[in-house]
């Protein structure tokens, strides 16, 4: 999840924890929500140190103790400098808990992405890998801007209690989006395995995940999807592409099949998005020459993906690439 995320998400935990009379160690773990991804600023060690690698070692539980550890006696003396000392005032073994449980939300909570984490590096190399939500979710990075803002905008403007309540609101939107993302990868991978996919990837939708079997054979990957909706259950038996590794040779395109695998090494290369998720195409003939969606399965929100729309000329082959956000079905339709 994405960093703000992941600090206003250990703010709310240890606020239904500590309550708000203990906002000292709420603070606290709010810090400690967003400290493993410190260490995204030791990537020129983690070559020769692997363990120092982003999603590495400060996403263990034993990481996580020692920032806590830590912690527990400098953050009151940062608290102190910037507050006051009448705020920071408190135990060291409850600032040491209050971030000791902040990092674990942060691991556990990318552990529940597409990402995967070890949380018992060194002693282990198992990692945890749920695959339950998206790194990146608009959704996600929308409805956590808008906490911020309630919560800032509501301080010492609002009666105790309505602050109060509010942040009880927002901890239970954020335990019911958990809740019913999990559920449905759960019941995704029960009908996957069913149906013979042989992978789940979540999609922008929390109640929606793509189901895919990917298989290789040469030159060409056959790629089977389909998706899952918590609500309306499997949406199709699945539909079949195509992808072919190697460039067809100079000359006309005059089929489908040619202008998918003329455009499809260009359209890598024009939109990283596709390199890095599940993909698929939709082709029209237009009076100009062929036009090529190639999009992301997994990386969509409100009926539109991160796509590659490439142009394909039928005399000579040319291609012609740009990147786009774009809905496959209006495409198809001719309206976009």
């Amino acid at each position: 999840m994405d960093l703000f995320t992941h600090v206003l998400i250990a703010y709310l935990v240890a606020f239904g924890i500590f309550g708000p009379n203990n906002l000292q160690y709420v603070a606290a773990a709010a810090l400690a929500g967003g400290l493993p991804d410190a260490d995204a600023l030791l990537f020129p060690l983690a070559r020769r140190f692997p363990l120092l690698r982003h999603h590495g070692i400060t996403h263990s539980i034993f990481g996580v103790t020692v920032i806590a550890v830590v912690g527990a006696f400098l953050v009151p003396l940062l608290l102190s400098a910037v507050v006051g000392a009448t705020f920071a005032a408190g135990s060291w073994l409850l600032y040491f808990l209050a971030m000791e449980g902040g990092g674990l939300c942060h691991v556990f909570l990318d552990g529940f992405t597409h990402f995967a984490v070890p949380p018992l590096a060194p002693f282990s190399k198992w990692e945890l890998h749920l695959d339950a939500d998206r790194a990146i979710n608009l959704g996600t990075f929308a409805f956590t801007g808008f906490s911020f803002w309630l919560m800032l905008t509501e301080r010492n403007r609002v009666p105790i209690p309505v602050w109060e309540a509010t942040a009880w609101v927002l901890l239970a939107g954020y335990l019911a989006y958990l809740a019913v993302r999990g559920i449905a990868r759960w019941k995704a991978g029960v009908v996957a395995r069913r149906e013979g996919y042989t992978a789940v990837s979540p999609t922008g939708n929390p109640f929606r995940f793509l189901l895919v079997e990917e298989r290789k054979d040469g030159p060409v990957v056959r790629l089977r999807h389909t998706e899952y909706h918590l609500l309306s259950g499997l949406q199709s038996k699945g539909r079949t592409i195509e992808f072919p590794k190697v460039p067809l040779p100079p000359g006309p395109v005059t089929t489908e099949g040619d202008a998918l695998q003329r455009s499809y090494l260009p359209a890598l290369k024009q939109g990283r998005m596709l390199d890095m998720t599940y993909h698929s195409a939709e082709v029209r003939n237009t009076p100009h020459g062929w036009e090529v969606l190639w999009y992301s399965l997994e990386f969509s929100m409100l009926g539109r993906a991160a796509a590659v729309l490439a142009s394909v000329d039928p005399a000579s082959g040319a291609v012609r690439t740009r990147t786009a956000w774009a809905s496959p079905r209006r495409f198809l339709s001719g309206t976009a």
